[in-house]
């Protein structure tokens, strides 16, 4: 997995979170939506869950790809 993330570019990576990851843009983006209703309790349906995992994974990815980029900065 690690070399999955070291050898994936970053600026991909980026162009996937603010594209699959904001779509779609109005009213607000889908994974603003599906973060608060799951604070709220509100997330139920399989179609909702489905929706989170979709527009959530490429921002779970780049912050995976980030924290993988910090840590070999810091180990030298």
């Amino acid at each position: 997995m690690t070399r999955f993330l070291d050898e994936l570019p970053l600026y991909l990576v980026l162009i996937m979170a603010l594209s699959i990851g904001l779509a779609p843009f109005t009213p607000e983006p889908h994974v603003w939506e599906k973060l608060k209703m799951l604070a709220a309790g509100e997330l139920r349906r399989g179609v909702d869950i489905f929706d989170l995992c979709l527009h959530g994974a490429p921002w779970l990815l780049l912050l995976a790809k980030l924290g993988r980029m910090t840590a070999l900065r810091l180990r030298g």
